[in-house]
């Protein structure tokens, strides 16, 4: 049998050659976005995008200038937490809906219904973040959050490959197997070159012995924990942001803020 003849010396393969021409294109078309930082857990329910929009209305608080991208594209829910109808016009540049002075992207916004599931499979869902990266008109920024998708899908996959971020917010739960789920969701972060800015504990029941796990194992930053609280969830399921409503969520939240800024 033949040999396959063998490839010229610096031969790059097309589809590696399209990754690095998208990235240039992404990095700039946000090149006026100084910081951007993904909250990223393991798996849904741990409270990453109750993170997300109350660091990001803490980082605003502070003076900084903002943007809330949800990039959890399936299952899309930044909306529904800061009780927003408003939708995008769908034309390009895609313009973020502004509440409160944030920026805010999300796919929830393009959808004439929010409550009809998103079947997408996972090629639909990386053009996607494509499209919110490379085609939004988000302008000048200070910080751009990012509600990451969980787990290790295309998504995360993607803004990984795309985006140079500052690095992942991780988020926890006290519960041991969430640790140990969110450990390695930290180690395939680190595996892919990203940083790692710190871990949160969500729910937190006085004693963060989950979120220092996680700090010890990945050694990263411990940054704080956010109490277990009724308060929490019925302001978030009325729409109603927490970091406004109640004044111990915001220090602790302003708390987390400005350990991520030093």
């Amino acid at each position: 049998m033949a040999e396959s003849a063998a490839e010229p010396a610096g031969f790059m393969h097309p589809s590696i050659l399209r990754v690095i021409e998208q990235k240039k294109r992404v990095k700039e078309r946000l090149k006026d976005i100084k910081h951007r930082i993904g909250v990223y857990s393991a798996k849904g329910g741990v409270g990453k995008t109750t993170t997300a929009v109350n660091l990001a209305y803490a980082l605003k608080s502070l003076g900084y200038n903002v943007g809330l991208l949800d990039a959890d594209i399936d299952c899309p829910n930044i909306s529904l937490f800061m009780g927003i109808d408003s939708k995008s016009d769908g034309t390009y540049p895609l313009k973020p809906v502004e509440k409160d002075g944030i920026k805010i992207m999300s796919t929830a916004m393009l959808m004439d219904d929010e409550r009809k599931p998103i079947i997408w499979r996972g090629p639909m869902i990386g053009k996607m973040v494509s499209e919110f990266l490379e085609n939004t008109e988000w302008g000048s920024l200070d910080y751009l959050v990012l509600d990451m998708p969980p787990n290790t899908s295309d998504a995360p996959l993607s803004i990984i490959q795309l985006l140079d971020l500052d690095g992942f917010l991780l988020v926890t739960t006290p519960q041991h197997i969430s640790a140990v789920n969110t450990v390695r969701s930290g180690r395939m972060a680190k595996r892919l070159g990203a940083s790692l800015i710190g871990v949160v504990e969500n729910m937190s029941k006085g004693n963060p012995e989950g979120g220092r796990y996680v700090a010890n194992e990945l050694g990263c930053e411990f940054l704080g924990s956010i109490k277990e609280s009724d308060e929490m969830w019925r302001l978030s399921d009325k729409g109603i942001i927490p970091f406004i409503s109640d004044q111990g969520i915001r220090e602790e939240y302003i708390s987390i803020a400005r350990k991520i800024i030093g």
